[in-house]
Order: C-alpha cells, then sequence, then structure tokens
C-alpha cells in the first residue's frame, strides 16, 4: 500500500453532474434605504471545520460548511464526504448591504453552530442545531442526512436579538474594510470592523436567549479605552491617522479575553485586549523585511494576518506582507510577559516571487497559500516553516483549464468529438455548460432542473438549431458541413471554457486543523488537493523543483535514486517532443486494442527526423550519466506496476471495535462527493501514468536504437531490454490506458425490467447476493464505471483492507488523516481495477449492474494482452451476448471459459459449493450452471449444444450423463424435435430417468396430438413401459378430454396385437357407460364396443376371447387409502375376484345394450344419466316408457326378455291416446316416429290413434306367441281399462286362441260377447267360417277331431240362465249346442261305422 508522499499535491476538482445547485434563498433587510456610492468588496470565501471532523466515528467526520461571498450574497454549503446531505445550501441576500471581507465566522457550540455574519451596515447571527443533537446517537447508517440548513427558513433571522444595524455615522460610505467575528465563553457575538478612520469597533450581540442590548467598543490606537453607550460619531474623539488603518484581523478567545490582532497599512502588527479594551503590543513588521525602506514608504493594502494554534509552539501567527515583485511570510509565535503584555518570536521568514496573494492559511507546521499569476491560473504552494532551511516551496499540480481547441480526427465526427470533451467526467462543470447554453440560446428558457443526459441533448438541439438555421445554401457537400459543425460548436466551446474559467476562479484555501484535508474554494464549486504519489511527483515536477533529496524517494540506494529521477528527466524532455498528432496516433492504437509498441517505433521514426532541438541528443547525454540505467528502468516499472497480492475479499470492518463504531466507518467516503472525488484523483493519476509509460516506452525503443552508446552493459541489457523490459513498459500502458478508458466513460442508464432480468439470470448463477448490486435512489447520474464500482462494491473493500491494516482496539475509533487516508483509497481501487491482479471484481461489477456494452469493451480491451482471468473475461463475455441476443457466441464463450474452471477466483466462486465433489467435477458443475443460466433465459437450443459438449466432461459419471441426456431430451421435447428426444431418451444411462422421460415423451406428444410419432418409436425395450405409462394415464384421467385409449389402440393395431386393442375399447366402452352418462359418452361407448367387436374378428376364432375389466368395489372412494378405510383403521386385504373372459357373442350383448342406451338418450337426453348402468330388463322398461317399442322388442330378443311388458305398455299407450285430446295426439307422433312400422300409411285420414292401433297390431304379427299370451295380454288390459277390444284384435285372437278370448270374456262378464263368440265358434266348427278361427277342417268323419271348451261354455249358459235379460240369447245357445251335438252324434256314428 502506498503512503502519502506529502512532498506534493495534486488538485482534484470533485465536479458535480447537476446543471444548477439548488440554492434555497433567504433575504435579509436590516437597513431600508441603500448607502450612497457604490462600494464593492472583492468576493471571498472560507471554510469551517468541525472538531471531530476527523475521527472515523463522528457523525461530523469528513464533514465541513464552506462559503463564499460576492456583493451582497452570502452562499452557504455544508458538505460531507460520507453522506450525502439533504437541502446543504441556502443563498443569504441583504438588501443594501455588501458582506465584507473575514466578515463571515462559523463556529460551533456543544449544542449549535453559529455563523457571524458582517455587513459593511449590518452584524448577523445565525444559530443552527449541531448535527450531533439532530440525531439521538452517532450511529447514522443512512447514506443521506439532513443538513444543519434544513430548517433554516423557520429561523426569524431578523429579529433583534440576532442581527443590528450599524449607523453610517460610524462608518462613512459604508467602507468597512477588514471584520472577524468570534464567541465568547458566555455565548456573546462579538464582530470586530475595522473603522475607516482608523482603529477597530466591537459590536457585540448578547448571547443567544438572554437579555441585554447591542453595544459598541471602539479600540483607539492611542490606548485610551472609553465605552459607548451610545451611537456616536468617532470624529468628535481625536484625530485619527489614516496610516492604521486595519487592513486585516485576527481574533482569539482566552479563558478571559479575547485578544484581538490587527494587521495595518502602516505594516504594523497591534494586539488589542477586548476585556482591558487596550493595546498590549505593537510591533513593525518591517523589521523582520530585509531591504524594506521602498516598502515603508507603500501602504500595505495587501498585507495578510493568520492565527493558528498548536500544542508545541503554543499561539502562532503569519504575517504575509505584499510588496512589488516580491513577498515574504513571517511566522511568529506570541510569548506572554509579566503585567499582561506579549512578545513576538521570530519562527521563520519566507519569501515568495509571485506578486497577487489570493489567500494563505496557517496550520501548526505549514504555510499554504495561493497565488494568481499574469494569466489569471492558480498556483498553490505548501511549506514546512519550521524545517525548511532551504526555504523551498513544495508544488501543488493544480488542475490546468481545459484545452482551449479541440482536436477532432479526420476520422471523427465533430459533434460527438466535441460532446465527448465537454462532457466527460474531468473536463466542465455542469454549471459551466448551463450558462453557456443559456447564452448560446440568447434566453434564460432553459429548464434549471434537467438531468445529466437532458443537459446533453440540450446542448446538442441548441447547436444543431443554430448550424441549420445560419445555412442558407440548399446543397453543399459533406466536407462543408463538417466545417459548419466545426465552426459552431467551436463557438459553443469557447462560451463554455469562458464560464468554466469564471467558476474557477480561486477565492481562498481551507486547511482541516483535525484531518488535515486541504480545500481549494472557488467561485463555482471546491476542490481538493491529494498526496502526489512518488512516482507521479518525479513526472510532474519541473526541474525548477526537483529537489536532491527526491533521489531518495523511491530507494534508499542514492545512485540507484538519481538515475531513476535522470531517467524521468529523459521522460519529461521525450514528452514534450511528441506532437499531438503522435499521441493521437498512441491513443487510438491503444482503443483499438493494437500493439503500443509498433506504434512507439512509428513515433520515434517521426521525433528523430523532425529533432531540430536536438532533444535526443539531451537525453542521451543524460542517459550516460546513469551509472546503472537497468535497475533505473527495473525499478521505475516495479513503481508502476500495481501488481498485488492482497485479498480484497469483503470482510467485517474493525471486528474488535463496537457497532457503533464499525457502522460508522461503513459510511466513510461514501458521499456522491467523495465517490466522485476518489474517481476524479483515480482518473488523473491513470492518465499521468499512461503518459509516463508511453514516454518510458519511446524511451525504451530509443535505448534499443542508441545500443552501447547508453548502455554498458552491452548486448545481454539490450536483450532484456527487448524481452522484458519493452513488454513489461507495453503492458503496463495497457493497463493504465484501460483503468483511464473505464475512469472516463460513463454507465449507461438501464431499464427495470433489464435489472429483473439481470438479478435473474444472477440467481441462476448463485450471484443474486453479490455486492455489486447499487439501487438508484444512491447512485450519481450519471456515473462513470469507476464511480459505479467504487459505489457498489470497492469501497467497503477498500476500507475492510485500510483498517484491517491499521487498526487500534484501545482507541476509541480510528483517526481520519486525510493524507494517508484518501492516497490508500486511491491506491487500493487502482490495485482492484489492476487487470493483472487475480481480483476480478469489476467486471463482476459491470455485469451485475447490465453494463453490457461497457462490459464488451472492456474484454476487447484486455484480450489481446492481458493473460490473467482469461476464463472468467470469456465467461462475463457469454453474459453481454446474451443479454444482447447473440446466443450463439455466448454459447462458444461458455464453452471457451470452462477450460479456466478450476484456476481462476471467479469461476471457482462461481463453482464454489452446492455439488457433490465426489461425484460431480467442478467443470462439470459449471456447465450445470450455464444450463439453468440459458434455460431461465429461455435458449433451448443452446442448452442443447452445451449440454452435448458436456457429456463428454461426463465420461466416468453416470449420474452426470443422465442428467445431461434429461436435458437434452427435455429440450428437444419442448422444441417439437421428437426423433432427436427419442434418441436422447434411448441414450440415458438411467433407468429411472429414462422412465421419468418416457412419461414426459407419452404425455406431450398426447396433449400436442402428435400420436404418429408416439405410436410409431420402437422404444427398444420399453415397450411394456410405454403400455405401462399409456394405461397408468388412460385409467388416470378423464375420459372426454384425453385420448389415451385411442392411443393405445393405435398402438396395439399398429403392433397387430388385435387382442389387445380390443381389450382397450372394451375397457374404453365400460368405463364410458360407468363414468360418462350423456350422449357423448354412450356414442363413443357404441364405438368402442364396435371396435373391441372388430378386433375379436380379426382374431382366429379359438382365440378371439377377451378378459374382461376388473372394477374396485362399487363402496371403494376416489383417492382413499388402500389399506385404512375413513376411521384410519387397518382394512383386510382385498379378496381376490375372479376373472371373467368374454368372447364375441358377450361383446355384442353389451354393444346390444349400448345401442339401446344411446337410442333412449337421444330420443329422451334425461335419462342418460340412468341409463349407463341399467340391466337389460331396466333399460326395457326405461324404453317403454319413452315410447321406444322397437328398439325394447330388440333388447328384448336378445337378452330373451319376455314381450308381456312390452304389449301392456303399447296397449296402455293406445288407450290413453284413444281418449287423449289433441295434445296428446301431436306428442304421441314423437314416440310414433321413433317405432319401425311395417308399412306407413300416409293419408289424411290417418291419426295418431290409427297409427298406435296400427304398430300394436305389427308387434302382435311380429312377436307370436303359444297360446296367445301377447293376444290374451292386450286384451286384458283393453278390457280392464273398460276398453271394448277392437275388431281386429278379436279377430285375431279368434285365430289364436278363441277358448283363451271366451275364458276372457267370462272373466270380464262380456256374457253377450261370449255368447255370440260361442256361437260363431259352433258355426265354424259345423262348417261356416271355420278358417276365422284356426280350424283347419270342420267336423266331419273323415277330418281330425275338433272341440269345444265345454268347460267355459257350461259357466256361460249357467251365467245366461241365470239372468233373466239373456233369455233369448241363452235359448240361441242351447239350440246351437242342440245342433252341434246332434252333427257329432251323426259323425262319430259314421265314424264307428267305417272301422
Amino acid at each position: 500500500m502506498a503512503a502519502a508522499l506529502e512532498r506534493s499535491f495534486i488538485e482534484i476538482c470533485g465536479f458535480e453532474r447537476e446543471p444548477v445547485q439548488r440554492f434555497r434563498e433567504v433575504h435579509l433587510k436590516s437597513v431600508s434605504t441603500p448607502a450612497p456610492g457604490a462600494l464593492k468588496f472583492p468576493d471571498t470565501a472560507g471554510a469551517f471545520h468541525y472538531d471531530d471532523g476527523g475521527k472515523a466515528h463522528s457523525i461530523t467526520s469528513n464533514r465541513f460548511i464552506s462559503w463564499s461571498t460576492s456583493g451582497d450574497t452570502l452562499q452557504l454549503v455544508e458538505q460531507s464526504l460520507d453522506t450525502n446531505l439533504l437541502n446543504s445550501a441556502i443563498r443569504l441576500r441583504f438588501i443594501h448591504c455588501n458582506v465584507v471581507p473575514g466578515g463571515v465566522s462559523i463556529l460551533e457550540t456543544p449544542n449549535n453552530v453559529v455563523v457571524l455574519i458582517a455587513t459593511n451596515r449590518s452584524v448577523h447571527r445565525m444559530v443552527l442545531p449541531h448535527p450531533k443533537r439532530m440525531y439521538r446517537s452517532e450511529l447514522v447508517t443512512e447514506l443521506h442526512m439532513q443538513s444543519i440548513f434544513t430548517d433554516v427558513a423557520k429561523l426569524n433571522l431578523q429579529d433583534a436579538c440576532h442581527s443590528a444595524a450599524i449607523p453610517s455615522a460610524l462608518t462613512p460610505a459604508g467602507s468597512v474594510g477588514a471584520a472577524t467575528a468570534w464567541l465568547t465563553h458566555q455565548g456573546d457575538a462579538n464582530y470586530a470592523l475595522a473603522s475607516p478612520a482608523g482603529g477597530i469597533m466591537v459590536i457585540t450581540l448578547p448571547a443567544h436567549g438572554a437579555q441585554g442590548g447591542v453595544t459598541v467598543v471602539e479600540l483607539k490606537r492611542s490606548s485610551m479605552k472609553r465605552r459607548l453607550s451610545v451611537w456616536m460619531p468617532s470624529a468628535i474623539m481625536g484625530d485619527q491617522t489614516p496610516a492604521d488603518l486595519v487592513v486585516s484581523l485576527a481574533v482569539r478567545e482566552l479563558e478571559d479575553d479575547s485578544i484581538i490582532l490587527a494587521l495595518c497599512q502602516d505594516h504594523k502588527l497591534r494586539m488589542w485586549s477586548f476585556r482591558d479594551q487596550a493595546c498590549l503590543l505593537e510591533a513593525d513588521m518591517l523589521d523582520y523585511m530585509p531591504a524594506s525602506k521602498r516598502v515603508k514608504r507603500l501602504a500595505g493594502l495587501g498585507h495578510r494576518l493568520r492565527l493558528t494554534s498548536c500544542a508545541a509552539s503554543g499561539l502562532c501567527l503569519a504575517v504575509y506582507l505584499a510588496a512589488p515583485h516580491r513577498g515574504q511570510f513571517i511566522v511568529l509565535q506570541l510569548v506572554p510577559t509579566d503585567n499582561n503584555r506579549y512578545s513576538l518570536d521570530h519562527i521563520s521568514s519566507l519569501f515568495s516571487t509571485q506578486e497577487t496573494v489570493v489567500d494563505f492559511t496557517l496550520t501548526s507546521t505549514d504555510i499554504w497559500a495561493l497565488w494568481l499569476d499574469d494569466s489569471n491560473s492558480s498556483i498553490v504552494k505548501y511549506i514546512n516553516y519550521e524545517h525548511n532551511t532551504a526555504g523551498q516551496w513544495n508544488q501543488v499540480f493544480v488542475q490546468p483549464p481545459p484545452e482551449d481547441e479541440v482536436h477532432v480526427g479526420v476520422d471523427q465526427d465533430p459533434r460527438e468529438t466535441y460532446l465527448e470533451v465537454l462532457f466527460s467526467p474531468l473536463g466542465f462543470t455542469a454549471a459551466a455548460i448551463f450558462k453557456a447554453l443559456q447564452i448560446f440560446r440568447r434566453g434564460p428558457d432553459v429548464m434549471t432542473d434537467m438531468s445529466w443526459e437532458g443537459l446533453k441533448k440540450e446542448v446538442t438541439l441548441a447547436v444543431e438549431s443554430e448550424l441549420q438555421s445560419s445555412v442558407t445554401e440548399f446543397e453543399f457537400s459533406q466536407e462543408e458541413y463538417r466545417q459548419l459543425q466545426v465552426e459552431f460548436w467551436s463557438k459553443f466551446y469557447a462560451c463554455c471554457l469562458q464560464y468554466q474559467e469564471v467558476l474557477s476562479m480561486p477565492l481562498a484555501l481551507s486547511v482541516s486543523p483535525h484531518s488535515h484535508m486541504v480545500c481549494l474554494l472557488k467561485k463555482g464549486f471546491v476542490s481538493f488537493l491529494l498526496p502526489c504519489l512518488a512516482v507521479d511527483h518525479l513526472y510532474l515536477s519541473s526541474d525548477d523543483y526537483f529537489l536532491c533529496d527526491d533521489d531518495t524517494l523511491l530507494t534508499e540506494d542514492a545512485e540507484v535514486g538519481r538515475g531513476v529521477a535522470t531517467l524521468v528527466t529523459c521522460l519529461r524532455l521525450l514528452s514534450d517532443a511528441v506532437s499531438p498528432d503522435m499521441a493521437y496516433e498512441m491513443e487510438k492504437a491503444l482503443e483499438h486494442a493494437e500493439s503500443p509498441e509498433r506504434t512507439a517505433e512509428l513515433i520515434l521514426e517521426n521525433m528523430l527526423s523532425h529533432d531540430n532541438q536536438n532533444v535526443m541528443e539531451d537525453i542521451q547525454n543524460k542517459l550516460q550519466d546513469i551509472r546503472n540505467p537497468m535497475a533505473a528502468m527495473l525499478l521505475l516499472l516495479r513503481e508502476l506496476d500495481l501488481e498485488t497480492d492482497l485479498d480484497f475479499e469483503e470482510s467485517p470492518l474493525l471486528p474488535g471495535q463496537t457497532v457503533s463504531v464499525r457502522l460508522s466507518l461503513s459510511q466513510l467516503y461514501a458521499s456522491t462527493t467523495a465517490v466522485s472525488l476518489v474517481c476524479q484523483a483515480l482518473s488523473h493519476m491513470t492518465m499521468t501514468r499512461a503518459l509516463l509509460c508511453r514516454d518510458l516506452l519511446l524511451l525504451l525503443k530509443l535505448c534499443l536504437r542508441l545500443g552501447d552508446h547508453v548502455l554498458a552493459g552491452g548486448g545481454a541489457q539490450l536483450l532484456q531490454i527487448q524481452q522484458e523490459v519493452i513488454p513489461r513498459a507495453s503492458h503496463l500502458l495497457s493497463s493504465y490506458f484501460l483503468l483511464k478508458h473505464v475512469s472516463q466513460s460513463l454507465s449507461c442508464p438501464v431499464a427495470d425490467d433489464t435489472l429483473d432480468a439481470n438479478l435473474q439470470h444472477l440467481t441462476a448463477l448463485d450471484l443474486s447476493d453479490s455486492p455489486c448490486l447499487v439501487s438508484k435512489s444512491t447512485a450519481l447520474s450519471p456515473q462513470t464505471l469507476v464511480e459505479l464500482f467504487y459505489q457498489t462494491s470497492a469501497r467497503k473493500m477498500i476500507l475492510s483492507q485500510i483498517f484491517s491494516q491499521n487498526s487500534d482496539p484501545s482507541a476509541g475509533g480510528p483517526v481520519l488523516i486525510w493524507t494517508d487516508m484518501i492516497s490508500n483509497v486511491v491506491q487500493l481501487l487502482a490495485q482492484l481495477l489492476w487487470p493483472i491482479n487475480p481480483s476480478f471484481h469489476f467486471p463482476e461489477c459491470l455485469m451485475a449492474n447490465c453494463q453490457y456494452t461497457q462490459l464488451q469493451e472492456y474484454v476487447r480491451l484486455i484480450g489481446p494482452w492481458c493473460l490473467v482471468n482469461i476464463g472468467s473475461c470469456r465467461f462475463l463475455l457469454a453474459q453481454c451476448y446474451l443479454a444482447n441476443g447473440e446466443g450463439h457466441k455466448a454459447l462458444q464463450c461458455f464453452h471457451e471459459a470452462a477450460a479456466e474452471v478450476e484456476k481462476e477466483e471467479f469461476l471457482i466462486k462461481l463453482t464454489g459449493g452446492g455439488y457433490d465433489e465426489v461425484t460431480c467435477t467442478p467443470r462439470l458443475h459449471y456447465y450445470n450452471k450455464v444450463l439453468r443460466l440459458l434455460e431461465d433465459v429461455g435458449l433451448p437450443e443452446l442448452v442443447i449444444q452445451l449440454a452435448t459438449l458436456a457429456l463428454a466432461e461426463a465420461v466416468n459419471d453416470v449420474n452426470s450423463q443422465a442428467a445431461l441426456w434429461t436435458r437434452i431430451f427435455k429440450h428437444h421435447l419442448d422444441l417439437g424435435h421428437n426423433s432427436d428426444a427419442y434418441e436422447a431418451l434411448i441414450q440415458n444411462p438411467d433407468s429411472s430417468m429414462q422412465l421419468d422421460c418416457l412419461r414426459q415423451l407419452v404425455v406431450v406428444l398426447c396433449e400436442r396430438a402428435q400420436l404418429h410419432d408416439l405410436v410409431h418409436f420402437s422404444y427398444v425395450n420399453l415397450h411394456d413401459e410405454v403400455v405401462s405409462i399409456m394405461e397408468s394415464r388412460a385409467r388416470g384421467l378423464d375420459l372426454l378430454s384425453h385420448n389415451y385409449y385411442e392411443l393405445l389402440y393405435a398402438f396395439h393395431i399398429n403392433r397387430h396385437n388385435y387382442r389387445k386393442a380390443g381389450s382397450v375399447m372394451l375397457e374404453l366402452g365400460m368405463r364410458l357407460g360407468r363414468e360418462v352418462p350423456s350422449v357423448v359418452g354412450l356414442k363413443k361407448q357404441v364405438n368402442c364396443f364396435l371396435a373391441a367387436i372388430n378386433c375379436l374378428r380379426l382374431i382366429r376364432p379359438q382365440y378371439a376371447w377377451m378378459l374382461q375389466p376388473a372394477w374396485p368395489p362399487q363402496g371403494d372412494r376416489p383417492g382413499a387409502s388402500p389399506k385404512r378405510n375413513s376411521d384410519g383403521d387397518f382394512v383386510s386385504r382385498p379378496v381376490k375376484r375372479q376373472v371373467d373372459i368374454l368372447e364375441i357373442k358377450d361383446v355384442e350383448k353389451e354393444y346390444a345394450l349400448a345401442r339401446c342406451r344411446l337410442t333412449l338418450a337421444e330420443h329422451h337426453p334425461p335419462s342418460a344419466a340412468i341409463a349407463g348402468g341399467a340391466s337389460a330388463a331396466e333399460l326395457v322398461r326405461l324404453l317403454l316408457d319413452c315410447g321406444l317399442f322397437t328398439c325394447a322388442s330388440r333388447l328384448c330378443h336378445t337378452f330373451k326378455v319376455p314381450l308381456t311388458s312390452l304389449f301392456e305398455a303399447l296397449t296402455y299407450r293406445c288407450i290413453k291416446l284413444q281418449f287423449g285430446g289433441e295434445e296428446s295426439q301431436n306428442e304421441a307422433w314423437l314416440w310414433l316416429s321413433a317405432n319401425q312400422l311395417s308399412s306407413v300409411v300416409n293419408t289424411k285420414e290417418s291419426s295418431a290413434v290409427d297409427e298406435a292401433w296400427r304398430l300394436l297390431a305389427s308387434f302382435l304379427e311380429r312377436f307370436p306367441s303359444a297360446n296367445g299370451i301377447h293376444h290374451r295380454c292386450v286384451l286384458t288390459k283393453l278390457l280392464s281399462h273398460g276398453m271394448p277390444p277392437p275388431d281386429w284384435l278379436v279377430k285375431s285372437f279368434k285365430e289364436v286362441d278363441a277358448a283363451a278370448l271366451l275364458r276372457l270374456y267370462l272373466n270380464f262378464d262380456l256374457l253377450d260377447a261370449a255368447a255370440e263368440l260361442v256361437i260363431e265358434y259352433v258355426d265354424a266348427l259345423l262348417g261356416r267360417g271355420h278358417q276365422y278361427f284356426g280350424i283347419k277342417a270342420p267336423l266331419s268323419a273323415t277330418a281330425p277331431c275338433v272341440w269345444l271348451p265345454y268347460t267355459s261354455i257350461d259357466q256361460l249358459m249357467v251365467a245366461l240362465k241365470e239372468t233373466q235379460t239373456n233369455v233369448i240369447i241363452y235359448n240361441k245357445l242351447r239350440d246351437k249346442l242342440s245342433d252341434y251335438h246332434k252333427l257329432v252324434d251323426q259323425t262319430t256314428e259314421m265314424r264307428l261305422a267305417n272301422i
């Protein structure tokens, strides 16, 4: 770790990227009328540093208040390097008053921060809360805090106790020229003002909250003291010599008194006691100046006085005596003597040749001074006034103003070039650009709250609009347009230069007495002075400031040190000799990632050919003076090389300290100001060292040319330079150019969805807990890449490194010494960024924050020469390609990075943990993580390709092979590559994973309806598993939404397994009947049974059978445990069921039953719910209820069910229809149409009743029965309902069974009809109409025997005889029977005779 050199400092301007700093305005009016004459005081500035500003655990660490005055305006800004302060800027405007030089003093008490302000006509006091009182404890972890100026608007600053007007009688023409202010121990506010007539006026405001009025004391040179209780013109108190006009004041509060030191224009220093109102000391400063006679006659208006105290010397003061062409600083010690008097001890006299001193400050060891030269450029120097016997001032390398002109290359676009220069982090302040934009637009119509990018767009628009408005010709060449662009952009650039010069005007210097932080206060911003490291000091120092003891800066060996110093002198000569064009060529070569060695040779050739001032000869002469040039070169290279073996992993800060201290340190240097400051310091360092390395490379090339003339070692040293030194210098140049590039390149804004996607990618890689992520609320807008890195992760790693090495557990917390801390922070940040170090945090930060374009550029720049973290760079480059949609490039980079997995820290962290080291190698684990990333991104084709490549790493790892083949299968399947997915499935060595993949293949292809592929795959050794999977899916899923049964049927048919195919269809049909009681289900069931029948018919008859599917008992609940019942008790083992074998006839019965169910459901849909589980007899009943007599008759025929119920139902419908109305007849046509009649009568006379009777007649004809059972059934139904039977029925019944008809008549007491039937029947036997009774031949001796139902006839005769009303029919029947009997006798006799 580099230590602070403190030999020289460099100015760093922490530019804020806000167009206009938001000041809150406060107007104060203490006097009502303006003063006569226009008095103008010079602009002044200053800073106040808190007492605890150097304590790391304090809430005020690295916190200060800067102020600047301009006329009637005082601007106050509270700044912090640790936290971002809100509402931190106020602007006080004093109406009709001007703030006097030295009139602003800021002091702190335990509870308050007090601002004392003196104007030429009034004094003011502003009491603000102390930061410690704004928070309950020192433990503050927020990055944003309220400033002490937050509630300033609530203060009544014009109250009489906080302000007072100075009557013009005491200040003629308002010409107070010097002032100071302080607080007494009692809290009184005292204002010491230089009186225009000589002497000092002290105005006192009583303590805050105390009673009392304003008092004034005038201190006069005559040592007379007078207390003025009323305002009184000083003219009446005696003559005053103008020579004692005070030009500078300082004050020191003692225990019981306040001493006021006044430096007057007569070159005398006077010290006053405020308590005694007496002059305690008067000394002529010219006594300390040699050759002061001419100076004595001049008024010392430019003299300055500063006061400080230190533990060693007590109270010290420094006096600057201004004289033409010379100046002198006199450091004196104030020594108390007897009688309350003091004397001065001379410590040191320091001389300076600069004329105009703007400001200087005195510390306990040094004098810091600020000058302006003839060109208004700042000059800052410092010197130790006690131990510098040579009187040599130390340099401060102030920032030069931007170049007057911008070099635009022939291959560059003018607009882009100027915008890059204007908006470079090191170029212009936003306020200067904003002011220039207002002038360029000729109006104030520019928004003051626009962003950095918005300002950039506005500038572009303004310049382009101005250019377009000036064009008068419609056509001009491209070169002419380019010239116009350069002209207008250079005009705007000139405006920016002017305002930047105004804002960069230095006003004051400020050095913190606690942390030793040095600030340069300018009109528009505050810059900081940072210690210059040794190498930078040597390179930047001019010969005038090159000290003899600089030889030992890098080494204790004086001879080698002098060699290094001479070597650096040669580098400065080379740097001056390099032309801008040649410098641009080197920049371009480095930007294009070309080798700088070749470009250095071209530059050297150019320099040698244009060496008009013999620079090369001077360099040769100086090189010859170096005794050991090789040692000097190697030492210089070692100092430039930032390679380190430090472990930058983030760790807890100061684990031995309290939580309060550690949390306070965690916020150290975290504000936006500190981020900008540190990163700009790094940028300056890298720019300086890049130039140094460039010049060193040129010098080494020159040494090769000069050979033995400069190298005493001859060929061996030349070979070492060529093979070792030049490559190292080339790599150093490329490395510093890279750091310069990233420190000046701005980060890109990132959309929220991009951040979310990136976080998802990091989660896939197990990197989501990276500390590199930053929230938008805490980020600069925009940030450079280094600022982004520093703010997200580098700062905490740097602080951990610093405090782990420099921790003192016994102390209450580290003391922040600015020179040590800031140097270490910058140096460690550079080491973190150094590409040759194993640390890979910076590229990781770019990746975590979606800076893909910048990350690609970073990898491109280091690619040709950096041999460290090659695999990690390839990995991050792959991430960039992924984010940009270039997947195939990403795949190639991921594959290339795999070779470095076990070698590089980042890749080791990426693959560290989370895997079985015994069975899985780091490289396989790396592939698994990348595969998971590609899956999250949604690039299945790349997953397949990378997994295929990873198989080569898993030759001996079966588990990894199985996992990779499973991944390949999955993504082939997702992409629709069914054949490739099948091949991956077959290659899988793990049977369980293979089975899972097979199940997924079946399910996915079925869902996609890609059944052809599924059926036609060969399934080597997996046939039974496929069938089992499909059967399981078929039985476990809904029948109507999935087609696994049809798939199984096709699968078996394709393999000519017809029995299995038939079994599948039979099972489906039976399940449909049980589970899908609907028309759709019944239709599918009918088709299933038909398919099963077809399959059985394709088998040889002896094998045409199948097993009936077995179903769980009806009581089983779906999803119930097979081992326990609903109470949780174990159930007995299920009884083995008998297996039934079905043949074709059995399946045909099922088909017939299903067909009838479908017919019923189609005719009467509500019946579908109960038809599915109905038996044949039940289904017949349902069919009859719906009037489907034809279908019911077929079902009865198939299952041998008696037709009695059919005829009863049909007869009943005929009866109802006979007696029903028109509505019932209309309804009858519905069921009549569903029955097939033997013949159709389409006449107008045909009614529904007629058709119903016809249907009944047709059924009686189609289904004859033994003994007329069907007729008897119909007639019984009719007679039971009191309806006379139709003639056709009686006629038909006569033919079938007349005796049964007779018995029915008797049963229903139809005696007349019975008698008529018997008479007709006897006549038929006698030969009259025998054919109507089914009698083949009447009664005769030759014909077969005939008979009569005598029992029924006897019953009829008895009934008729008993009834008086039937006497006639009785006699008629008796006579007819008598005739029959006679014929019977005759026939008998004739037959007997023939025997």
